[in-house]
């Protein structure tokens, strides 16, 4: 599903089964040594995509670390993002001669939480919410999450800094919607400024691409 909504030149793998003999590469034991099973799961599996991706781009699979931010840590000249929810893992990995950062994030195709919109929300975005929810049979109360997420995802590894949910403003088009499916584009106007650490251009907006289906939200961003 996610080469869906990928570029060329992006290297992508997931899962949606977790395979019961799979284990953490034992260089990455000692970081969820005391996390609980569902911390596990999805740490390993995530990075078993990751691995897999890495292979993809040529690539040694090595052990992924984790940064001071939590974040992985990719191996010298890559870039990369990894996401996980129930039932799904997966990551995208690119060269950065090519592309300077990649988002993704996944999300179950749900509402949201009640009182949780508020707070990962701009006024407008929520406006656009109530003109457009009615009728569409999808949860793009959610899907504005998974698109924040993402921003935040590509926006991190350049600049270096946290992004509030209200630090960016996003606004969706629609491919296609039917009950329980749909997909489209989405334009994430950066709302503070973005110097970058690896000398390129400041950022000012983050475009994208989204995906509904098989019970799950999909965003991704590639930042050339």
């Amino acid at each position: 599903m996610l080469g869906r909504i990928l570029p060329d030149g992006i290297a992508a793998a997931e899962l949606t089964a977790y395979p019961e003999d799979l284990k953490a590469h034992p260089a990455e034991e000692h970081l969820i040594a005391r996390a609980v099973e569902k911390r596990r799961r999805d740490f390993i599996g995530a990075r078993h995509c990751a691995r897999q991706a890495l292979t993809q781009l040529g690539e040694p699979a090595v052990a992924i670390g984790k940064g001071e931010d939590g974040g992985p840590q990719w191996p010298r000249g890559v870039v990369g993002s990894i996401t996980h929810c129930d039932g799904y893992k997966a990551a995208a990995l690119a060269h950065k001669l090519r592309f300077r950062s990649v988002g993704i994030d996944a999300e179950p195709h749900a509402a949201l939480p009640d009182g949780v919109l508020d707070s990962v929300s701009l006024a407008p975005e929520r406006d656009w919410l109530k003109a457009v929810l009615p009728g569409t049979g999808l949860h793009l109360d959610r899907l504005l999450f998974c698109a924040k997420e993402a921003t935040y995802k590509t926006w991190r590894p350049i600049t270096g800094i946290w992004l509030g949910f209200e630090d960016a403003h996003i606004t969706f088009t629609v491919d296609e919607e039917s009950e329980g499916t749909g997909a489209g584009t989405f334009h994430s106007e950066l709302l503070i400024p973005g110097l970058a650490t690896d000398g390129g251009a400041p950022l000012k907006s983050f475009d994208g691409r989204w995906l509904i289906s098989d019970g799950l939200i999909l965003t991704a961003i590639v930042e050339g």
